[in-house]
């Protein structure tokens, strides 16, 4: 059975920066395609940052995230990064680490669109307020 669990959350003011980490169980990382979603009060989950299973692992970005989030992956420890730089209020939000439900997804930008059948963490809360 996958288990993915969250950790790195908690409250920041603006400026600040945060690291989540992702440790997964169940599965052998290095075959799936990763990455972080994140739902705000109100709103529909939306992909953050995702990195494909393929020798390639450029990553895929959210435009409102880019320059400012770093995603990496630790494959021999089947962990997930998601490092957060200069946070904004609107990074307020539950953030959510998944993995693709089936191995070998070679798109960073197709993994972060959502998909019920991924693996999910219990997500960790974000709260970027001054």
């Amino acid at each position: 059975q996958v288990q993915l669990v969250e950790s790195g959350g908690g409250s920041v003011q603006p400026g600040g920066s945060l690291r989540l980490s992702c440790e997964a169980s169940g599965l052998s990382l290095d075959y799936y395609a990763i990455g972080w979603f994140r739902q705000a009060p109100g709103k529909e989950r939306e992909g953050v940052s995702c990195i494909s299973s393929a020798n390639d692992r450029t990553p895929y970005y959210a435009e409102a995230v880019k320059g400012r989030f770093t995603i990496s992956r630790v494959d021999t420890k089947n962990l997930v990064y998601l490092q957060m730089n200069n946070l904004k209020p609107d990074d307020t939000a539950v953030y959510y680490c998944t993995v693709a439900a089936v191995p070998l997804l070679t798109s960073a930008q197709a993994m972060c669109v959502m998909n019920n059948d991924n693996h999910w963490g219990q997500g960790t809360q974000v709260t970027v307020s001054s």
